[in-house]
């Protein structure tokens, strides 16, 4: 994945710097698959009709947000309002993907809402998130955009049925200070690999959201926006009609979880994070300095305690069986032959969205072979 050497721009001095030369543990970003990651699903946007809405919570990073808005992206999703108030920078259409009911934050919405030319948009589930939210933009001089969130299989957030639905998007109608934009889903039950996303399940979610959709017509009530999608469905958003736009985000990076999906190939995984070898004073054991405060303690999703926290590229039958804050303990019981003390290792995360969040920078690796820090501009933005 990586050339044997490339140039680092050093205090403004250019010099060769091998990989094994960066400071370990060490999150590299293949910008070469990245930009192809994106523009594959750019286009698939445009061919089906759809808006794309990535979701930055995968990357965190402004240059990257960039990079999908050039691609044609509608907006960003987000994750949290010090989220919202980040990528901001370089995106006036925003959409927060989780439900406020705390005055503060509704505050600084109202803030983002009252800029000129923004549209930040939040989905609620409840009728307290909308007496908030309708008496922040009263307060704040400003109109925040409503999406209601409909539980479409997953069982996390969003109200149960159709009636809910139209019930909470009549309080948002008759509220001042918000506007009733649409329909928010997360269809995050359907998952596994593309030809076993059954077209049982996505017709049970293009059901319910048509359903809701007839029921809010059916009172005088229209949905701009249908907003659903997540990595695992994305390439599947055009068998769910109803929806206008999709929001996935680990796409851009991709990871472990991804392959185990079927959603991508190893050649599309962007993030490996570099680590090096530095026990094996253990039989059938090494230990790497990658630990929880690296790669996240998430396990493999759908997968038994035995999937370990991360795929080692070049040892595929090594398993990374331990986590403590600054080791990883690999059984190399399994593999013919064993890393060595030193050894650098490349490691695609379980789930890259916390892997990314753990850290400060990550390396991007251009296409001309050199360097450049990648700052991790929306880490820790957790409210």
């Amino acid at each position: 994945m990586y050339p044997a050497g490339v140039r680092y721009a050093y205090f403004g001095k250019i010099r060769m710097l091998s990989i094994n030369d960066i400071h370990t543990p060490a999150l590299v970003i293949d910008l070469t698959v990245a930009q192809r990651n994106i523009s594959r699903m750019a286009d698939y946007a445009r061919q089906h009709n759809l808006n794309l809405r990535p979701h930055s919570k995968t990357h965190k990073s402004l240059a990257m947000a960039r990079r999908q808005l050039d691609a044609g992206a509608a907006g960003l999703a987000v994750a949290k309002v010090s989220e919202a108030h980040v990528m901001i920078r370089v995106c006036n259409d925003l959409m927060l993907a989780y439900p406020i009911v705390d005055h503060a934050r509704a505050a600084a919405i109202a803030d983002l809402a009252g800029r000129k030319s923004q549209m930040v948009r939040v989905c609620v589930d409840s009728l307290l998130a909308v007496d908030v939210l309708a008496s922040a933009g009263q307060a704040g001089g400003s109109v925040i955009g409503i999406l209601v969130d409909l539980d479409v299989g997953f069982h996390r957030t969003g109200v149960p049925t159709p009636q809910a639905a139209l019930e909470l998007a009549q309080a948002v109608d008759r509220a001042k200070g918000v506007r009733l934009d649409g329909l928010f889903c997360y269809p995050g039950n359907v998952s596994g690999q593309a030809a076993r996303q059954t077209a049982s399940a996505l017709a049970a979610v293009q059901d319910a959201l048509s359903q809701t959709l007839v029921l809010w017509e059916q009172h005088g009530l229209r949905a701009q926006i249908v907003s659903g999608g997540s990595t695992p469905t994305a390439l599947q958003s055009h068998q769910i009609p109803a929806l206008t736009e999709f929001r996935p985000g680990t796409y851009i990076y991709n990871d472990r979880n991804c392959l185990s999906h079927g959603c991508c190939l190893p050649e599309d995984c962007a993030a490996t994070l570099v680590c090096t070898v530095i026990s094996n004073a253990v039989a059938g054991k090494v230990v790497i300095d990658a630990g929880s405060k690296s790669l996240s303690s998430d396990r493999l999703a759908g997968g038994d305690e035995r999937s370990g926290f991360g795929l080692i590229v070049d040892y595929p039958q090594a398993r990374i069986v331990r986590l403590s804050e600054e080791h990883g303990e690999v059984d190399v019981s399994q593999c013919d032959t064993a890393p060595a003390l030193g050894q650098r290792l490349r490691v695609i995360p379980n789930h890259i969205c916390p892997c990314v969040n753990l850290q400060n920078t990550a390396w991007m690796l251009m296409p001309d072979g050199t360097i450049e820090s990648l700052p991790v501009d929306a880490r820790g933005a957790t409210w």
